[in-house]
């Protein structure tokens, strides 16, 4: 990738970027994409994952299998040989403990089999210690002695819009495949992309994610990994990509290695970020109240106003997530709402997630 922009001077056309900018050792003359991906790049991982499909019984006399022109007109497909079939898929990952691999829950949910592909060429079979379908994550112990390659992680409070993005990953079981992007954006929430089912906010970037880097590091321009790639945007803007943010992976590992689960408190509600043009500022409002949830039996209700939580004062709808997520369960926190024209203080007690869905 180049972007050279010229001015004019003294009649000769230079580049205002400086070109060095990829040659940060004058002496090995290697641009810090290289040094970056060198730096973590043995630690990435394919991960290839079997799942046995279990056909349909039916009887040795049946006579559907007599019948060719049954299959035929009903277009079916039937199984003369009735054995399981195997389905077979590859993401990516990398290693940031002794023998410990962080990938998206997607890449390992439901399988039955799980093989981790390191650099130097050798499989080994690997168990997976937890995963958690809200934050798409999961973790995954490699049968083995070491030494292992671990990854730097990095602080994804520190990266700015703008930075450089490097995505790596083994798609198709391709060593390191590398693509270059920027930071875009550092709270794309996940309900503005359609999804309903996850619990996050994104890092946005343009750097290319393909389908088998799901699960591999997202680095920062000094190799440290800053995000777990998750999400390919297609259809209207398509091109772009989303990775989960690192000290919110690093949070969700530690619970999975220590319990297996992740307690995600929730009190209830969906909110939405509506503009307010009078003020200039953005109203977070209550769009949804579930039923039976800490958020109904405390009083709110649909199209409140958050105005504050415990001591905050709210400005997006993420800074309500953060502060009961933060808060964590069983214990209570005030919210401050304004209804009409009137405003009414209210104390409620998150619960975890689980429990809401089933009520």
């Amino acid at each position: 990738m180049s972007l050279s922009i010229f001015y004019q001077s003294n009649g000769i056309s230079q580049p205002l970027i400086n070109p060095k900018f990829v040659e940060p050792n004058k002496f090995s003359k290697k641009s810090f994409i290289t040094i970056a991906v060198e730096k973590t790049g043995p630690s990435v991982v394919t991960i290839e994952t079997q799942k046995y499909i279990q056909k349909r019984n039916y009887r040795d006399n049946s006579q559907l299998f007599l019948d060719p022109y049954f299959e035929k007109f009903f277009g079916l497909n039937l199984p003369h040989d009735n054995k399981p079939s195997i389905e077979q898929n590859q993401g990516s990952g990398f290693i940031f403990g002794d023998g410990l691999v962080m990938t998206n829950a997607h890449v390992v949910n439901g399988s039955d089999k799980v093989i981790v592909g390191l650099t130097n060429g050798k499989k080994l079979k690997a168990k997976l210690i937890g995963q958690d379908l809200f934050t798409d994550l999961a973790v995954l112990k490699v049968e083995g002695s070491g030494p292992w390659p671990k990854a730097k992680l990095g602080d994804s409070t520190k990266i700015k819009v703008g930075d450089w993005a490097i995505a790596v990953g083994n798609p198709f079981g391709l060593e390191n495949t590398v693509t270059l992007g920027i930071i875009s954006n550092l709270k794309r929430n996940v309900t503005q992309l359609g999804i309903y089912d996850k619990k996050l906010d994104l890092i946005q970037t343009d750097a290319a994610i393909n389908p088998g880097n799901s699960g591999g590091p997202l680095l920062n321009s000094r190799g440290e990994v800053i995000g777990i790639n998750t999400l390919i945007r297609s259809g209207p803007g398509a091109g772009l990509s989303f990775a989960i943010p690192i000290n919110k992976a690093k949070k969700i590992a530690s619970q999975l290695i220590k319990s297996g689960k992740v307690i995600h408190p929730m009190i209830g509600i969906s909110l939405i970020d509506e503009s307010n043009i009078d003020i200039n500022k953005i109203n977070v409002k209550v769009g949804y109240v579930v039923r039976n949830s800490p958020a109904e039996k405390s009083g709110i209700m649909i199209d409140d106003i958050i105005i504050k939580v415990n001591d905050k004062y709210i400005e997006t709808a993420s800074d309500v997530t953060s502060i009961i997520s933060n808060n964590g369960i069983n214990k209570q926190i005030k919210i401050l709402i304004k209804r009409r024209n009137k405003f009414i203080s209210l104390k409620v007690t998150p619960t975890d997630i689980t429990k809401l869905q089933n009520r």
